[in-house]
């Protein structure tokens, strides 16, 4: 193959798991982001902390349901192929999505409009649980061995991206929209412009080359709870610190500047954009850091820096003023770019070939969905039992710690090894 062949397929392999992970995000992010607007419009109460936590208690089941997708989607990608499962997981989210767009609210519909957002939710979090995992899995074993963290940091790329999207047109909005707009209507056009996303990368994902070989296995579910058990149970604790610190620090955030700070949303929106918009320009220069150093370097150091920036991140973001509120925001960034550098590639290589799809998807959608899905709405019930506005800090620090620990004592230097 010459050199511009080989660029050429390596650009599509990086497209095709980017793309699936861009509307995933962006509408799981879309949701996040209007949770005061989406919990006054379908879980009304008469006080707005009470629809806050009912709004973020459904964006919930969608993450606590995401490891049942990852076994039902990862078995698809190790018995049958990756491409299958990818063009799955991607028409599974579409269809919610536009659903989301059109859902009459509880004024309308009454008590069925806060029981089909929820069922929405579920489905598309089955989707989701197959997705990332699955996308990064394809990414690494296409990619040249000495470019593994480089290849694998695409698939996350494309995430930020999407949540990027949705923050970017969310501030579009909150910027040109008066907040009666914006609850009437305006918050559900960027949930109609997703089905655009979505059919794009439906096309891509259709286009796929053939999958690397797979191995020939019964039944991956069973080997997930027995032989492999404590290398699915490892890559369940490594992940815990970087899913609680990611959606605290971009997803809880904007709410709570707004609920917390008493500051306007469009400032929490802009804001949110621009860290993320640092994030996508790190991440391929910590890849490709750990293509150099290895992963384990950027996982310890990571790991630290979420564990012990936490708490006077949340000092800074926890303000009036808009940099001190950035400053915040960009420690966070720099963290889990460090973090995720050694993270994303370190989950495939550190799980066998028999069950990597499966092994994968379960321990790490486990591990987000138990632990990152739930932050917003812990974050929120933290300050409104303890009245301090700094506690959702420590529930960041305390799951980083699991991350840096298992780094530390239980995770291998996997840069140089095979992925047979």
């Amino acid at each position: 193959m010459s050199f511009k062949e080989r660029k050429a397929s390596n650009l599509r392999v990086i497209l095709a798991g980017l793309v699936g992970n861009v509307i995933e995000w962006y509408d799981f992010a879309l949701y996040g982001y209007f949770a005061t607007t989406i919990g006054q419009q379908f879980f009304p109460s008469d006080k707005p902390s009470v629809s806050l936590i009912a709004a973020f208690g459904a964006f919930a089941a969608g993450f606590i349901v995401r490891p049942l997708g990852g076994l039902f989607f990862g078995r698809i990608g190790d018995l049958i192929s990756r491409k299958d499962a990818l063009i799955l997981t991607l028409f599974s989210m579409a269809v919610p999505t536009i659903l989301m767009a059109c859902m009459p609210n509880y004024n309308t519909i009454g008590i069925a409009a806060p029981i089909l957002i929820i069922i929405l939710r579920i489905i598309q979090g089955l989707s989701v649980g197959g997705e990332y995992t699955t996308s990064i899995v394809y990414l690494v074993e296409n990619a040249p061995k000495q470019r593994r963290a480089f290849f694998a940091i695409w698939g996350l790329w494309g995430a930020v991206l999407g949540i990027l999207l949705a923050s970017a047109i969310a501030s579009i909005l909150a910027n040109n929209l008066d907040q009666q707009q914006l609850n009437m209507w305006g918050w559900r056009v960027p949930f109609a412009l997703g089905t655009v996303v979505a059919a794009v990368g439906l096309i891509i994902r259709r286009s796929l080359d053939s999958d690397v070989a797979i191995v020939d296995i019964s039944n991956p579910i069973k080997q997930v709870f027995g032989e492999y058990r404590n290398s699915v149970f490892r890559l369940f604790l490594l992940n815990i610190g970087s899913g609680v610190g990611f959606y605290a620090a971009f997803v809880y955030v904007v709410s709570y500047v707004k609920e917390i700070g008493q500051l306007p949303e469009r400032l929490a929106l802009n804001l949110n954009t621009a860290a993320m918009a640092i994030l996508l320009m790190i991440y391929p220069l910590t890849a490709w850091l750990s293509d150099r150093i290895g992963r384990k370097p950027l996982l310890i150091t990571g790991g630290l820096m979420l564990m012990i920036g936490a708490i006077p991140f949340f000092h800074l973001i926890h303000s009036v003023d808009p940099i001190t509120i950035f400053c915040g925001q960009l420690g966070f960034v720099i963290a889990l770019a460090t973090l995720s550098g050694g993270l994303n590639v370190a989950n495939v290589e550190l799980m066998p070939k028999a069950i990597r799809c499966t092994g994968l998807a379960f321990a790490y959608n486990t591990s987000i969905g138990i632990f990152g899905g739930t932050t917003p709405l812990i974050a929120t019930l933290l300050i409104e039992e303890s009245a301090n506005p700094i506690s959702p800090a420590y529930w960041v620090a305390g799951t980083s710690a699991i991350t840096l620990l298992t780094s530390i004592f239980w995770v291998k230097e996997t840069r140089f090894s095979s992925l047979s």
